[in-house]
């Protein structure tokens, strides 16, 4: 029977990963769920239910978790350990920025293209990859096999995207608009919303000035 994992276990599996590689570049064989959980702030009861659902290592009395065996088993859950393409809609200042971001590429995310309706963008290569005009997205996510298309348009013209992407045949979305995009329920979409991050990180700057 297939464990059940929840998006907020899913979410904490990169801060572990991060922490683990971490320790593994200082020599670290072995590590404790105590030591993990001090690291990333939550019990080390959370810490060993998290890890048991992705990984089979349980841990030596008094040694702990051996650290690259967990680090394989957490790339593998995320897809790390094998390389997926992906394609960028909206060729802008955000789009630019994630066109020539490397650690893409080392966390199993290859993106080959992007597309843009700018007639100023289309033919331009950005970072090694090509701007390609909107009518070609259908037959190049074919020809391609892309299954994974990530949104940086504005506002306005977001759910035509995604409704584009989805007829194309695109499974999961990563939608950097600040829209509330509908989807159908076979389609993975994740919305980041880089102004409420923000207002809430302004909001927690502005509570530690108040009471300094």
């Amino acid at each position: 029977m297939e464990k059940e994992i929840s998006k907020a276990t899913v979410a904490r599996m990169p801060l572990y990963l991060r922490f683990l590689q971490e320790e593994n570049s200082k020599g670290s064989v072995y590590i404790s769920s105590t030591v993990i959980a001090q690291n990333i702030s939550v019990s080390a009861v959370l810490v060993r239910k998290d890890l048991a659902l992705v990984s089979s290592e349980a841990g030596r009395p008094r040694l702990g978790f051996g650290v690259t065996r967990l680090i394989a088993d957490i790339e593998k859950f995320l897809g790390y350990d094998s390389e997926s393409d992906a394609i960028i809609v909206g060729a802008g200042g955000l789009g630019r920025a994630f066109l020539g971001y490397e650690g893409f590429k080392q966390n199993g995310l290859n993106i080959v293209a992007a597309f843009d309706r700018d007639e100023r963008l289309v033919g331009a290569e950005i970072s090694g990859k090509k701007v390609l005009p909107m009518e070609t997205l259908e037959s190049f996510v074919e020809e391609k096999k892309i299954r994974i298309g990530i949104i940086t348009v504005p506002k306005s013209a977001a759910q035509e995207v995604l409704d584009k992407l989805v007829a194309a045949g695109v499974k999961a979305i990563w939608n950097f608009a600040p829209a509330p995009l509908r989807a159908p329920k076979d389609i993975v979409l994740k919305t980041e919303d880089l102004a409420a991050s923000l207002a809430i990180l302004a909001g927690k700057v502005c509570k530690v000035t108040d009471n300094r």
